[in-house]
C-alpha cells in the first residue's frame, strides 16, 4: 500500500490577516515535506463557489506550482469536475497534457461527477452528469494518442483537429474516477480506470463493499477506456498522526474531522437529515445524492434521537452552534475505523484496516479545518517516519513469498 496526500486547500473560519495567500503558501511548504518523507501522490481536488469547504478551485495551477516545487512527488487530480459545462474534455485533455509535460511525467487524471451547488453554478443537467463522465474517460485518452481526434455523439461533436501537446507518459497518464456510492465504484471498473473513493465516517467495511463493485466492473470491462487498465483502488480519509494521544487530542485534527462532515453537507447541498440518516445507518453520505427515497425528509433536522450513535449526536450538537472540546471530539471518533488519528503505533493499526480491504493507494487528507500548519508538517513528518516504513516492509515480505 502506497502512501498519499488529499488535498481539498481547506480552513475553518475564522481566517488570518493574509488570508489565501497564507494558506496557498502552507500547501506548497506541506507538499515539499510530503516529497520529502516518501510520499507517492499529492492528490488535489476541484471545488468552485465553496469557501466554506474549499479553495482549490483552480486545481491544475497548483498542481504545477506543487510539481515545480518538488522533484519527485506525483500530482494527481482527483478530479476533474467532468460534466462538459463545467470542463470542456478538449480543455481537460490539452491542460493535463501540459502539466503532464512541465512535471516531468508525473501526473495522474481522475475525473469525478460533482453535484449539488457546482452543477447549480454551472447549469449542469444532473440527469446527464455521469455519462458525460463515461464519455469525457473514453475521449480524453484518444485525444492524447490519435494523431487526429474527431467525436460525434448526441451531448458532444468535435470535428477532425490535432490534439496538442501530447503527454509525455506512455502510452498516457494513468486513469481514474472519484466515486461515492456502488454504481460509481462499479462504472470506473467497467471502464477500466481506477476508483478514488472515501469513508468520511462510514466504516471501512462499507467502503470494502463497494470496492467489490469496482473488481465485478473489472472483470465485465468489455473495452477500457484508456489504452491499459488500472486496477487500483484508492481511499481518502482524515489523517493526523502526532507523538502521542494527547498531542493528537491538542491539534484539533478530531474536531476539525466533525466541522468537515458538517461543512461538506453545505457546500454537496445535501439535505442535513438526509446526511445524517446516511451516517446512522453506517453508509456512505455521498450516495444520498442518489437516493430519491429520502428526498422528502426535513433539511433542517438536528433534534438528537436516542437511538443516535455518539458521532452523530456529537455532529447534531456542533452544526446548531454548540461548542464542543478537543478531548470529547477525538474520544467520539477514535473507536472509529475509518479515522486515523493518534499516535504512529495506533495509526499504523488503522491504516492496516483500510489494507485489509484491497486499498493499495492510502489518500491522507491531513490539512483540513482549523489543523495548525506546523501540526500538518509534523504530521506528513511522521507518517514518513513511521507508517510508509511498516507497509513498504510489507510489501517486501509479500514479493518474497
Amino acid at each position: 500500500m502506497k502512501f498519499d496526500l488529499f488535498c481539498e486547500i481547506q480552513r475553518a473560519f475564522p481566517w488570518g490577516d493574509r488570508q489565501e495567500a497564507d494558506l496557498f503558501a502552507e500547501i506548497i511548504a506541506q507538499a515539499k515535506a510530503a516529497d520529502e518523507c516518501g510520499f507517492e501522490t499529492w492528490w488535489q481536488v476541484e471545488h468552485h463557489g465553496a469557501p466554506e469547504f474549499s479553495y482549490s478551485s483552480a486545481p491544475e495551477v497548483v498542481l504545477m506550482a506543487v510539481a515545480m516545487a518538488t522533484r519527485r512527488l506525483r500530482v494527481g487530480h482527483a478530479g476533474v469536475l467532468a460534466p462538459f459545462k463545467i470542463n470542456n474534455p478538449l480543455r481537460v485533455a490539452e491542460r493535463a497534457a501540459t502539466l503532464d509535460i512541465l512535471s516531468g511525467g508525473r501526473f495522474e487524471l481522475g475525473l469525478a461527477k460533482s453535484g449539488g451547488k457546482e452543477w447549480e453554478t454551472f447549469g449542469v443537467d444532473a440527469a446527464a452528469a455521469r455519462e458525460e463522465v463515461r464519455e469525457a474517460m473514453h475521449m480524453i485518452p484518444r485525444m492524447w494518442t490519435d494523431p487526429e481526434f474527431s467525436w460525434n455523439s448526441a451531448t458532444y461533436t468535435m470535428p477532425p483537429r490535432a490534439v496538442v501537446p501530447k503527454p509525455l507518459q506512455t502510452p498516457h497518464p494513468r486513469l481514474w474516477q472519484t466515486c461515492g456510492s456502488p454504481e460509481s465504484f462499479f462504472m470506473a471498473g467497467e471502464m477500466g480506470v481506477g476508483a478514488l473513493g472515501t469513508t468520511l465516517l462510514s466504516p471501512i467495511a462499507f467502503l470494502g463493499q463497494m470496492m467489490r463493485e469496482h473488481d465485478r466492473g473489472l472483470a465485465a470491462c468489455p473495452q477500457p477506456a484508456g489504452l491499459t487498465v488500472n486496477p487500483q483502488k484508492g481511499a481518502f480519509t482524515f489523517v493526523h498522526v502526532a507523538e502521542n494521544r494527547d498531542a493528537a487530542i491538542a491539534s484539533g485534527a478530531a474536531l476539525s474531522a466533525l466541522w468537515y462532515v458538517n461543512a461538506a453537507a453545505v457546500s454537496f447541498k445535501v439535505p442535513r437529515r438526509i446526511w445524517y440518516d446516511m451516517i446512522k445507518a453506517g453508509l456512505h453520505p455521498n450516495s444520498a445524492q442518489d437516493t430519491a427515497a429520502l428526498a422528502e425528509l426535513d433539511p433542517d433536522e438536528l433534534t438528537i434521537q436516542p437511538d443516535d450513535p455518539p458521532v452523530l449526536k456529537v455532529l447534531k450538537r456542533l452544526a446548531g452552534g454548540e461548542a464542543i472540546s478537543r478531548q470529547e471530539a477525538h474520544e467520539v471518533l477514535e473507536p472509529l475505523d475509518c479515522v486515523v488519528i493518534g499516535d504512529p503505533e495506533h495509526c499504523i493499526g488503522k491504516f492496516a484496516g483500510y489494507r485489509s480491504i484491497g486499498v493499495d493507494r492510502m489518500m491522507c487528507m491531513m490539512q483540513y479545518g482549523s489543523v495548525a500548519p506546523d501540526a500538518v508538517i509534523r504530521s506528513i513528518e511522521l507518517a514518513g517516519r513511521h507508517c510508509i516504513p511498516a507497509f513498504a516492509a510489507e510489501a517486501v515480505i509479500e514479493r518474497v513469498a
